[in-house]
């Protein structure tokens, strides 16, 4: 069976029907659950302010000129950005000065004051801290004191959860091979939601972080799992769209974190709140059918055809039978040298210096994409007025995104939209530098616009990678891609944290990368229009029509193993989101 005998199943049985879509937003609609968990850690564990807690019952509390009988209210009485240390007078008649990390007692002060040029003998925070609860109730930090000496505890959260992606979506992408893809979406979903339930109740920082890493490897196979089983359901016709819009899903997750951030104050619960939205696709995950292309890749022919017939019955089309077509491979020449495909490996991404360019400027692309990605997403909440509004409008913004992306790339080609993306997005950051902090609504536009293009940018890699390399390396090329994408989601974070060093850091970096990745697509060949290259030589036609690892022209698989290879290039875009 060559390569496009399969659309013409769903030329018969139809590209995006009834059976198309009713799997398709099935699918899409636990999409959301994974954009929640990949960023909820905004609001669950962030810091809010803190003062060492004194050794007794506070009587009298003084901040500058503002005085309090309970410490509680002094946060209410701070203007933002204003510091200096609290001075607390105790029932015993005691004078203490109070820092985030440190607390001082006044030796000899017989009245409150806030100046003190007096003796002080300084004490560790032993007996806690006393937090601003005005936003939130509780947070993760507040639950078990990640401040001063344990901050560090605090940064790794969201680090972690991103290894957890990383190795969730390498260890679940092979099972689904091996063992299909419908199993996988419910043993994943399953473990959504039972350990974002679980990471509710954890009793302490250690089991927080573990419970919390399971849950990432769970997302992560999820959203890699069922990129694939959606392009391996979808004809080719939509598939593209359907693909990109996948996204669009996840973005609703962000929108949906800002929220129940916005009415849920208390940690735990915010968390059990957001690992609702699973329960739905566990319910009726049952429904969902195996994949023609992986039953087929499995030689179960009967149940490929109880599929191809079902689809055939909902979409209302009349069915085919996959034995006329599998007559074409199974006796053709190509499945009696099925046997000798060659293996490849990573060094095939580097077989002389014009490819090794192209892969490294691919590479560079899909971290700017991540570091990007998440560098805007999470660093919302420092960008002034209301952190909840920013994070969704963040969102929401990545909705026409993706739309410009299907109409842009269809209409200018791939390599311009990236282009001008990139190259847009580190203007954008120069920008969001520039504007006075005291313009935090221009702020959050102009952060908007660097997530709108970034987000455009983010979507169309994969489709893009997909199109530069030969069939015979295809799936390497964008799984190594979407590797180096991990790597940058988990740098992200700390990227972020740099504010502290200077509050624009996390955009002159974003700034950086995404000019230098603008400049070097320049160098990368266009494939609006052109066909899927099968070999080296024909993807160095891509180029400059001269030969690159034109004497290395790679062996063609079997149909059925090319279909798989396809298919799994599809899904692999799913590893980055």
């Amino acid at each position: 069976m060559e390569p496009g005998n399969f659309e013409l199943i769903f030329d018969r049985v139809g590209h995006f029907g009834r059976f198309q879509i009713f799997l398709y937003f099935i699918c899409a609609f636990q999409n959301i659950s994974c954009g929640i968990h990949y960023l909820a850690s905004v609001f669950m564990a962030v810091t809010p302010q803190y003062a060492c807690r004194p050794p007794g019952n506070v009587s009298q509390v003084l901040f500058h000129n503002l005085s309090s009988s309970r410490l509680e209210d002094i946060w209410a009485l701070l203007s933002p950005g204003q510091e200096g240390h609290v001075a607390v007078q105790l029932q015993d008649g005691t004078v203490w000065e109070l820092t985030g990390c440190h607390r001082s007692w006044r030796e000899g002060a017989l009245r409150l004051e806030y100046e003190y040029s007096g003796s002080k003998r300084e004490f560790p925070c032993s007996d806690g801290y006393i937090y601003d609860q005005s936003k939130w109730e509780s947070t993760v930090v507040t639950e078990w004191d990640l401040v001063c000496h344990r901050e560090w505890l605090a940064k790794l959260i969201q680090p972690v959860f991103m290894l957890g992606v990383l190795l969730g979506g390498v260890i679940f992408g092979c099972l689904s091979d091996r063992v299909g893809r419908r199993p996988i979406l419910w043993s994943t979903s399953i473990g959504k939601f039972l350990f974002g339930i679980a990471v509710a109740f954890t009793f302490d920082y250690y089991s927080f972080m573990v419970t919390r890493f399971l849950l990432a490897m769970a997302a992560s196979g999820y959203l890699v799992v069922v990129f694939v089983y959606v392009m391996e359901l979808i004809g080719m016709k939509s598939r593209t769209w359907a693909s990109i819009h996948m996204h669009s899903f996840f973005a609703i997750g962000i929108m949906v974190v800002a929220l129940t951030g916005y009415l849920v104050r208390t940690w735990w619960l915010y968390q059990v709140v957001l690992s609702t939205v699973t329960v739905p696709f566990v319910l009726c995950c049952w429904m969902l059918p195996e994949t023609p292309f992986w039953l087929l890749s499995e030689e179960r022919y009967e149940d490929a055809q109880k599929v191809v017939d079902m689809m055939a019955k909902w979409n209302r089309a009349s069915s085919c039978k996959l034995s006329e077509l599998l007559s074409l491979d199974l006796n053709g020449p190509a499945h009696s040298n099925s046997s000798e495909v060659k293996k490849h490996n990573l060094l095939d991404l580097f077989c002389d210096w014009k490819i090794a360019i192209r892969t490294l400027t691919v590479w560079l692309i899909w971290f700017t994409g991540s570091l990007g990605f998440y560098s805007f997403s999470l660093n919302s909440v420092n960008l002034g007025g209301n952190e909840y509004l920013n994070l969704f409008l963040m969102g929401a913004v990545e909705l026409p995104a993706y739309v410009f992306t299907c109409i842009g790339m269809d209409k200018v080609g791939r390599r311009n939209i990236l282009i001008f993306s990139l190259i847009a997005s580190a203007l954008i950051c120069v920008a969001v530098m520039v504007i006075p902090q005291d313009y935090h609504i221009w702020g959050v536009v102009a952060a908007m616009g660097g997530k709108f293009v970034i987000g455009a940018a983010f979507g169309l890699i994969y489709l893009y990678t997909a199109e530069l390399y030969p069939t015979t390396v295809r799936s390497l090329a964008v799984g190594s891609g979407s590797m180096v994408c991990r790597v940058g989601s988990i740098m992200a974070p700390f990227c972020v944290y740099l504010t502290s060093i200077w509050i624009f850091m996390p955009q002159l970096l974003v700034g950086i990368v995404a000019f230098l990745s603008g400049v070097l697509t320049l160098k990368l060949p266009e494939t609006l229009g052109k066909p899927l290259a099968t070999t080296w030589e024909e993807a160095a036609k891509l180029d400059s029509g001269k030969d690159s690892c034109s004497g290395k022209l790679l062996p063609t698989t079997n149909n059925i193993v090319l279909e798989k290879i396809e298919v799994m290039s599809a899904g692999d875009s799913g590893l980055c989101e």
